[in-house]
């Protein structure tokens, strides 16, 4: 338990505190962030339905007075287009120009000559039409003119042949009578007349905008309003409208928040779990402590300087006091510093350990500067809308004409005012963050911190295991040998066991003869052993190459 087994079940209290603690402020915070940005959407779109809704009250109230007076309107467009008839029917008239009141074949050839010059009329605009027909007016004017002065001439001079009946002297005297080229002084008004048409140059163009108008104002009076509405895949995949973004987004978290509570649930109970994993390294350092008498045993013991101290005394070679080059590859037990072959594995183990400790401190530092981040918006993102609407437009047309009345009916609808004032901000839509108190960073570090910790008391927990392994696990059956070698009359009931492989003592089984070891060795274990008591002899004779069948080392039991 406080080895890197013990670490891993602890690493899942530490995973819990780093997310109930920064983790979980930071979702808070993002959550407050999102909703914010939702609520100032929403904020945005309502303020600008506002101002739409009082910009274009005036327009639709314009529009409903329209429908309102729709009969009214068509009564008055009706007497305006019959009005405009005459008008119509003035521009249109070929009068003053055609050759049926010609009363002589002068005037008649006259006459035809002026309706030819109609003849190419259809391909003319209004406006250049309108002056042809002023221009053949006039034409027919002095025409008509020239041929009066001449019918004034023939009568003159028939009256003065009337009057004097003296043969020779009345054609003498009623001779300038018969002067009718005097007529073609007429023509010279002709001239100015071409040049000095009174039509207006727009004439013809307003001519045929009124009467499209007119004839337009034939039909019904309608107006109807259309309003087409599109929907447009929304942010979360699915048709929404504007107004519920806010809850859109906030669903959307609420969805993500619960798979992530369903995957860190899963991994809770994958990390409540990791018991067996302790179990299984206890069972695996048994074993191997049963099973491979090298194993861990690198500690320099007390019942290893009781051996050397042993030998010391019979004048056998002894190991203590050790080298500094050997002392690199044992351990004191007792020794208060961590030795050179547990330092290799603490460094190992903090270094597996860094990971977590940069996760939380990374967190730590993320959450507080969102945090001031967040707290430096709230403080310094208040918005105040105001919005003044002021709506006045007055028209006025003055005179009695029809048109003028109509004028009125219509653009008069225009006469409209309102006055709006709203007023909003975006308080509500503010995020509120919230920062982590000294004790809940502490909390959260706690675990972390022990983490730590336990990397550096592994070093000294690691020598208990043996100590342990060694008192429910004995080498030697201490109570036993005592009671074999005290009580003889015990010895018919006590059988002793082979320190090998455990099996009970038999007439052939092998006792060592050193004094005060007498272990017993079924012979097979004895011949596996090459005939040396592993109890009584030293480790260096044991690891030599001449004894032993393993070329590798004693090393630190990780």
């Amino acid at each position: 338990m406080l080895g890197k087994e013990g670490r891993l079940f602890l690493l899942g209290y530490a995973l819990a505190a780093i997310y109930e603690g920064p983790v979980t402020n930071l979702r808070y915070n993002l959550n407050e962030v999102v909703a914010s940005l939702g609520c100032t959407v929403e904020l945005q779109i309502n303020n600008s339905r506002a101002a739409w809704r009082v910009s274009t009250a005036p327009l639709r109230a314009v529009f409903k007075d329209l429908m309102g007076s729709k009969e009214s309107l068509r009564v008055k467009t009706k007497n305006i287009s019959n009005s405009f008839k005459d008008l119509d029917a003035q521009v249109n008239s070929e009068t003053d120009y055609t050759p049926e009141n010609a009363t002589s074949p002068e005037e008649a050839a006259q006459g035809a000559g002026t309706h030819q010059a109609m003849a190419s009329r259809h391909h003319l605009s209004t406006q250049k039409m309108y002056e042809l027909k002023t221009k053949l007016r006039c034409s027919n004017v002095v025409n008509q003119a020239i041929l009066s002065c001449r019918r004034w001439f023939d009568k003159k001079h028939e009256q003065c042949m009337q009057r004097i009946s003296v043969p020779l002297l009345n054609h003498l005297l009623c001779l300038p009578m018969k002067f009718k080229f005097f007529c073609g002084i007429t023509k010279a008004m002709e001239v100015w007349c071409r040049s000095r048409i009174p039509v207006e140059g727009n004439f013809g163009q307003t001519y045929d905008s009124v009467n499209q108008s007119i004839q337009s104002l034939d039909g019904e009076f309608s107006a109807t309003i259309d309003f087409k509405e599109e929907k447009q895949a929304g942010l979360l995949g699915h048709k929404t409208s504007w107004e519920h973004v806010s809850a859109g987004l906030r669903d959307y978290v609420r969805c993500q928040e619960a798979r992530l509570e369903w995957a860190l649930e899963l991994l809770h109970v994958l990390l409540s779990c990791t018991f067996l994993i302790v179990l299984h390294a206890s069972f695996s350092y048994m074993d191997s402590y049963n099973g491979d008498i090298r194993f861990d045993n690198i500690y320099i013991s007390t019942y290893f300087c009781q051996i050397d101290e042993r030998r010391k005394k019979l004048g056998k070679r002894t190991l203590l006091p050790l080298r500094k080059a050997e002392k690199r590859t044992v351990i004191f037990p007792y020794d208060p510093t961590i030795q050179a072959s547990e330092m290799r594995n603490v460094v190992k183990e903090l270094t597996e350990t860094l990971p977590v400790l940069l996760l939380l401190v990374v967190l730590c530092v993320l959450d507080w500067a969102l945090y001031s981040i967040f707290d430096t918006i709230r403080h310094n993102s208040f918005l105040q809308y105001s919005f003044h609407s002021s709506h006045k437009l007055e028209v006025k047309v003055g005179g009695d004409s029809m048109l003028a009345r109509l004028l009125r009916k219509t653009i008069g609808a225009l006469n409209t005012s309102s006055e709006t004032v709203v007023e909003s901000n975006n308080m509500p839509c503010l995020p509120q963050p919230v920062c982590l108190n000294a004790r809940a960073y502490l909390r959260t570090g706690l675990p972390t911190g022990l983490l730590v910790c336990l990397c550096l008391l592994q070093a000294f927990s690691y020598r208990l295991r043996r100590v342990v392994a060694a008192f429910y696990f004995p080498k030697r059956h201490h109570l036993v040998d005592i009671l074999y070698r005290r009580c003889p009359l015990l010895r018919y009931w006590l059988r002793r066991r082979c320190v090998v492989c455990q099996a009970p003592e038999t007439p052939d089984s092998y006792v060592c003869l050193t004094p005060d070891c007498e272990a017993v060795y079924c012979m097979s274990c004895w011949d596996d052993m090459r005939q040396r008591c592993p109890v009584c002899t030293s480790q260096e004779e044991l690891s030599s190459s001449a004894y032993s069948d393993s070329n590798d080392d004693t090393v630190y039991a990780e």
